[in-house]
């Protein structure tokens, strides 16, 4: 029998946890150090966090604040958020983080997953995508 495996995605937006209904309207819900920790106590299998402004500012990712992440993680950490090249992606992985998340940067460039995938493997490559229903009228 299979084993269920627990991993929290935990939203990220100017550094704070946010809770959002369809990505909009965000409230803050805490300190991500914090949080981290209390899914280190609770034996989660891995932890996903995604900046969910990183990518409509044109931000690249916070860096510093992955590199904590990381320190304080007990369990395999997954970032997405700002990810638009290698560099990114291969400093991040530097920092601790085992697999990274790409969202929209994959629409317009289905190479960069190629590459990435052929640097780093497929293990360590994750794709996200948000579905938005329009209802016909």
């Amino acid at each position: 029998m299979l084993k269920h495996r627990v991993i929290p995605s935990l939203l990220l937006s100017e550094g704070s946890l946010v809770k959002t209904i369809r990505f909009k309207n965000p409230e803050y819900v805490g300190d991500p150090i914090n949080v981290i920790r209390i899914f280190n106590d609770k034996e989660v299998d891995e932890l996903a966090i995604f900046d969910i402004v990183a990518s409509k500012k044109e931000r690249e990712p916070d860096y510093d604040l992955i590199e904590q992440f990381a320190a304080e993680c007990f369990m395999p950490l997954s970032y997405g958020g700002g990810i638009r090249n290698i560099d990114q992606a291969r400093r991040i992985f530097s920092l601790g983080v085992e697999k990274i998340c790409l969202q929209s940067s994959i629409l317009s460039n289905s190479a960069f997953i190629r590459e990435l995938v052929s640097q780093f493997g497929s293990q360590s490559i994750m794709v996200s995508l948000d579905i938005k229903k329009k209802l016909a009228r």
